[in-house]
């Protein structure tokens, strides 16, 4: 008997490692990398309204929310239905010397991109090295 391959089995097995949580939605995909002092972060929320986003700092505490319509499929018969709706959210823990207080937000093309500053005083500083004698101090009494 001939087998006709099946297009999302790769991806099934790639995917399978995530525990399922890929299709199920319990995913909200992110890149996160530092340059020049601010560290970004990109959430991929393809067919997210941008009134339906949300993003709170709280105690150090990042947390993203997402909502994504459910679409009227009364009739239709699935063949697959991967792209997850409802609500969804990621929480990212900012270290200390993140500036928690300056976070932008940006929204394009179903990509929310976060830039986080760090903190001047947590950014790496040249230390000056002081050189020459050194003096000593001698106490005296008067007694």
């Amino acid at each position: 008997m001939a087998r006709i391959a099946d297009p999302f089995e790769d991806m099934d097995r790639m995917f399978g490692a995530l525990g399922g949580r890929w299709r199920s939605g319990g995913l909200m995909p992110m890149d996160a990398f530092e340059k020049d002092g601010v560290w970004t972060l990109r959430f991929d929320l393809a067919g997210a309204d941008p009134d339906a986003l949300d993003v709170t700092v709280e105690s150090g505490l990042l947390t993203v929310t997402a909502d994504r319509p459910v679409e009227d499929t009364e009739g239709v018969n699935w063949l697959v239905r991967e792209r997850p709706t409802g609500r969804h959210s990621r929480q990212v823990r900012l270290g200390d010397r993140l500036d928690a207080g300056n976070v932008e937000a940006h929204y394009d093309h179903g990509v929310l991109t976060l830039s986080i500053p760090i903190k001047p005083e947590a950014q790496p500083h040249k230390v000056s090295i002081s050189s020459g004698s050194q003096q000593t101090i001698s106490a005296s009494s008067d007694a």
